[in-house]
């Protein structure tokens, strides 16, 4: 692929653009559709279209295989430390109200943090999937 100019360049170009979508999505999710998993499955897709037109080696100077492996549980750690947080509140697991003061605030503030674990989750689990997959015919 080094001779693919146009791809390298067009890639270049795109990837920041890929990566604010993936944060639109995020965002966007407590109010319509989308949220964490599409914006981790984004994500990985960017990761995984820098490695398939700069090669795997380049992709895991970016995204290495460590952080990548460290990703998925720490996601879950996320989602389930939100709703364990509800529990040390005096509240149900995954009852978001007592967050903070404010109950909408609260609601807010854990879908927030459950969407963030989903998106770590999702993401660090495509790109090793996409990873085993490519170290698997070396």
């Amino acid at each position: 692929m080094k001779l693919d100019l146009i791809l390298r360049i067009g890639t270049k170009l795109l990837l920041p653009f890929i990566l604010l979508f993936a944060l639109y999505v995020q965002f966007h999710g407590d109010f319509g559709p989308g949220g964490g998993f599409q914006a981790g499955v984004i994500t990985a897709g960017m990761v995984i279209l820098y490695a398939l037109i700069f090669g795997v080696k380049a992709a895991k100077r970016i995204a290495p295989q460590g952080l990548v492996e460290r990703m998925v549980p720490l996601g879950v750690l996320i989602y389930a430390g939100t709703g364990i947080a509800g529990l040390w509140l005096g509240s149900n697991y995954l009852d978001y109200s007592r967050l903070a003061r404010d109950a909408p605030y609260g609601h807010e503030l854990g879908i927030f943090a459950v969407e963030l674990g989903v998106l770590i989750t999702v993401a660090g689990t495509m790109t090793a999937i996409f990873y085993a997959f490519v170290d698997r015919g070396r």
